[in-house]
């Protein structure tokens, strides 16, 4: 079962904890999804596009792109990152 933690002044990022089935088999012990795009309200373009700005950013501070994952029809954008020392999260 999913849980949270929030800021409850509202000012930082909720961390949203998730169990997931298959057993981790590298060391990297926390997966951060990065929520740049703004939410399902605002329009999947838009979203997008900040995503790409988002991980261009990202690139640019040493990051590496493993995945651009989209998907119009589920009004889906994200991508998977890599961090120079080898910790993986998605931008979405």
């Amino acid at each position: 079962m999913p849980e949270s933690i929030v800021d409850p002044a509202g000012r930082g990022p909720r961390v949203w904890f998730q169990q997931v089935p298959e057993p981790k088999t590298a060391k990297n012990r926390w997966h951060f999804d990065l929520k740049v795009g703004g939410g399902r309200d605002v329009p999947l373009d838009v979203r997008a596009r900040r995503v790409r700005a988002a991980v261009d950013e990202l690139v640019a501070a040493g990051a590496t792109v493993l995945e651009i994952r989209e998907d119009p029809g589920a009004g889906f954008c994200a991508a998977a990152v890599r961090d120079p020392e080898g910790n993986e999260f998605d931008v979405v």
